[in-house]
């Protein structure tokens, strides 16, 4: 019984090693051999403040070269509803916006990474999250513990700028976004480590909502992605806010979300445009 006992240990062991093996293999040949050795020239914005301690801050434009099979695109909690109308008619008009951008993206061998949280159990059999948890884990390095100064807006209240209150309205990712191929499903910030890290991918852009919520604060997300290393960059024109204009600042919703992307811009991660990352796939 004990050698029956031992040799079954030992196929199970020789099992998980062959699963693991080619999980890795699967995922080191999932770019196009013709995308491999393309390399993105994109067009970035930060801020900087030149005179430290004076508060005063600068736009600051420049190029990042990025090769493809160093890229993936994770998409923050574009969700099918929001308990927030107002959210809920933005995200739609988002995911629209987003669709042809990703679609371009994946086409141009950059991994796609469907991050819904709360909902991710509505995918379990999905191939895109089996593939997710197949892969080996890799333990993230000790954190940067970078400096997390407050946010320029009052978001306290929630941000809702159509009065409803909270409920959990989301029970998958938009519909508008389409699922398929090499994508990946993940709402969990070491497992999509383990992945960037078995790829060798440095940079991770981030697109969808809200900014000053899960966009900033999802463990998969800006704050925990940059103090664990990676290079994070934003893609403004494809993300929101949660604020309400009655609040602090006392400015538009649009003005608002700007003010959180500059913030980000300052203290986190350089943006992009969607245009800019089009352009960049095209050349």
């Amino acid at each position: 019984m004990k050698r029956k006992n031992a040799a079954l240990a030992v196929i199970i062991l020789m099992a998980a090693i062959l699963a693991a093996e080619c999980g890795e293999a699967a995922f080191a040949r999932s770019a196009p051999e013709s995308t491999t050795g393309k390399i993105l020239t994109l067009k970035l914005r930060t801020r900087v403040e030149p005179f430290k301690g004076s508060g005063v801050w600068r736009e600051l434009n420049f190029e990042e070269q990025i090769p493809v099979h160093s890229a993936a695109i994770v998409i923050c909690d574009m969700w099918d509803n929001h308990w927030c109308s107002g959210a809920a008619a933005r995200v739609n008009v988002l995911a629209r916006k987003m669709a042809p951008i990703i679609n371009q993206a994946r086409a141009g061998g950059i991994q796609i990474i469907h991050a819904p949280s709360d909902v991710v159990g509505f995918y379990t059999h999905y191939p895109q999250r089996i593939r997710m948890l197949q892969i080996p884990a890799v333990s993230p390095p000790a954190s940067l513990n970078l400096p997390d100064p407050p946010l320029p807006i009052d978001d306290s209240d929630g941000g809702c700028d159509t009065g409803e209150k909270f409920y959990q309205a989301w029970s998958r990712e938009n519909p508008a976004l389409t699922i398929t191929g090499n994508d990946l499903i993940s709402a969990n910030g070491k497992e999509i480590y383990s992945l960037l890290s078995r790829r060798g991918i440095e940079y991770l852009l981030v697109m969808g909502v809200h900014a000053n919520y899960c966009v900033l604060n999802r463990s998969f997300a800006i704050k925990q992605m940059t103090n664990w290393g990676i290079h994070c960059i934003l893609v403004r024109d494809l993300t929101d806010s949660m604020y309400n204009p009655k609040d602090r600042p006392y400015v538009t919703h649009a003005e608002g979300t700007e003010l959180v992307i500059e913030y980000t811009e300052k203290y986190w991660c350089p943006s992009t445009l969607s245009t800019d990352l089009a352009q960049a796939l095209s050349h």
